[in-house]
């Protein structure tokens, strides 16, 4: 697409919005919920743009810093930044909050239970909500394994309690074990938890601020390397962040990113056919975010083996980050690319390669095109005949030479 026709794009959608009278609306408020995959674990994306996002949990940090870590400094932006520049540069007035804490779950969130004090939930009821993406901590939604947090009774329970507070809002009382399982001992065995946890009677307070019209999207995540075959652990310094490896052999939970993605794909479908079968309003949609990161691999343009001995020369965008599990700055950009076209129904690639977020993040701008071009690809904007054989973007990405190398490892996120 010409600069002249993404421009456009960009006008006819603005002035659509004024047709509408949105323009003299209030903004669209959107809250982001999740963790580190949403605030970014690590900059240029962590920071990024945080001056134009609420970040809900800056203010409990600051008041108690248990669970945080010394080497995630509030206030973050991450990916929810880069969705808000994305915003802006489509002359859409939206309003992004967020609600993150490190390796946070739904469960979490919900129940606050780490750390004290820090009231996640209460960020959820704070206001009315026109959108509100719910991100799971990375392996809670798969099917359980020893040695994984891979908990689904918790995160299909889970999702549609935070769904229902949003929609309906009504004051809970309820034991775990009613809602899973029927008997304490069931509910032990499905979850792993104690009797005493299954059993315990939990009291959420009403969400004032509930609304039938929210709409509730899940933020499915991608597979992780750690996770598929890696030849070795990871230890991060607790003071600054940085990953070292180790000599000792990672355990391998599946045989390839693209089962883990399935297993991934299929358990968000669930989780939104789940919730809404209460007729409480369901999910309004998933952005696939992992499906997109295969893609992007299938596509000849992104690292498909994370730790292959070439990695980091084979003039590929690397999606992942140094630790195989966080993603890089290019997967957050394209985890936000994803979320814009599921949130706001306009395609990525409109955005093009004057993108200024790209630009800020240091992402080149025929790497930007190329990632919006997968993201257009994976919501079904762009027919597939249209996209190059992958041969070609390898050799764009490739002609970019040692330069775009080094940038590539020195803006990780």
């Amino acid at each position: 697409m010409s600069i002249t026709l993404r421009a456009c794009a960009l006008s006819c959608a603005a002035l659509a919005s004024l047709a509408t009278g949105t323009a003299q609306a209030d903004p669209v408020q959107v809250l982001f919920v999740g963790n580190s995959y949403t605030f970014g674990r690590n900059d240029p994306v962590m920071s990024y743009n945080a001056a134009n996002v609420n970040d809900l949990t800056a203010a409990m940090a600051a008041a108690n810093s248990t669970g945080s870590n010394a080497f995630e400094p509030h206030p973050w932006g991450g990916v929810a930044g880069i969705f808000k520049q994305f915003t802006v540069q489509a002359g859409l007035d939206y309003e992004v909050s967020l609600s993150t804490r490190n390796a946070a779950s739904l469960r979490g969130h919900f129940l606050n239970s780490n750390p004290a004090g820090w009231d996640l939930r209460g960020n959820i009821g704070s206001q009315p909500w026109d959108k509100v993406v719910l991100q799971e901590q990375s392996d809670e939604a798969l099917p359980k394994q020893p040695g994984l947090a891979s908990n689904p009774a918790y995160f299909n329970t889970y999702v549609n309690l935070i769904e229902n507070h949003l929609h309906w809002g009504q004051a809970l009382s309820y034991r775990e074990r009613d809602l899973i399982g029927g008997s304490n001992a069931a509910c032990a065995e499905i979850t792993g938890a104690s009797t005493g946890s299954c059993s315990l009677l939990r009291t959420i307070e009403a969400n004032a601020n509930a609304r039938l019209d929210t709409e509730v999207y899940l933020y499915q995540t991608w597979a992780r390397p750690n996770l598929v075959n890696a030849p070795f652990t990871t230890v991060t310094d607790p003071v600054t962040g940085a990953v070292s490896f180790t000599t000792t052999p990672a355990t391998s939970f599946y045989d390839s990113l693209q089962a883990m993605t399935d297993d991934l794909r299929d358990a968000y479908a669930l989780a939104a056919a789940l919730a809404g079968a209460d007729g409480s309003g369901g999910i309004a949609g998933i952005a696939p975010v992992g499906e997109a990161f295969m893609r992007a691999i299938a596509m000849g343009l992104a690292t498909a083996d994370h730790y292959a001995p070439d990695a980091a020369t084979d003039g590929l965008m690397d999606l992942w980050w140094d630790d195989g599990t966080h993603a890089s700055t290019y997967g957050s950009y394209l985890s936000a690319l994803t979320l814009f076209g599921t949130l706001t129904g306009l395609d990525p690639l409109s955005l093009g390669e004057d993108e200024i977020a790209a630009r800020e993040l240091g992402i080149g701008a025929d790497e930007a095109v190329w990632l919006q071009r997968v993201a257009s690809l994976q919501l079904g904007f762009v027919p597939a005949a249209e996209v190059p054989e992958p041969a070609v973007p390898v050799l764009l990405l490739a002609a970019l030479g040692a330069l775009a190398v080094q940038r590539r490892r020195s803006r990780t996120c």
